[in-house]
């Protein structure tokens, strides 16, 4: 099932060319909620043969919000909601993934978090997630899972903004 398949996601040190993480030790870059801007819109896009979609908010009080849904074969296979927020003069995206039924899959009081690592302009490096406006109309998203049999791989989503 794909959804178990994104409910993996990892923070791990076996990551692709696309994601990094933080070496031991050491901390954020500083950031503000500004440096996620770029990421506002309404982004669609395919993987897995289904429609991959998210909707990110103007940033507005320290955060900018976003949701996720995978549609395949006309059947949502599941939701995430999250936000990246200001904390300790950085940036932390974290995230929650929902079913097709709005059942949550983290515990109640859990998230997915993700650290910045590195900003460039219009592009951020989180623990595992990168994000990268390409254009106007272009944004990428890297994210490394963690496959069934334990292995690591990275997936590339690519959207076009609507």
């Amino acid at each position: 099932m794909k959804t178990l398949f994104f409910l993996l996601l990892l923070s791990s040190f076996c990551f692709a060319q696309n994601t990094i993480t933080l070496t031991e030790g050491a901390i954020s870059p500083k950031a503000v909620i500004a440096d996620a801007s770029f990421l506002e819109g309404h982004w669609k896009g395919t993987l897995f043969g289904g429609k991959t979609e998210e909707i990110w908010t103007a940033p507005e009080g320290n955060s900018i919000l976003f949701t996720f849904r995978l549609v395949i074969e006309g059947l949502v296979d599941f939701y995430e909601i999250g936000h990246i927020i200001e904390k300790d003069n950085s940036l932390v995206l974290q995230l929650k993934h929902f079913d097709a039924s709005l059942k949550g899959l983290e515990e109640k009081d859990e998230t997915e978090n993700f650290k910045l690592v590195k900003k460039d302009k219009n592009k951020l490096f989180f623990e595992g997630l990168t994000y990268e406006k390409i254009s106007d109309t272009e944004l990428v998203a890297h994210v490394v899972v963690e496959n069934e049999d334990g292995t690591t791989q990275e997936l590339t989503f690519n959207f076009k903004k609507q």
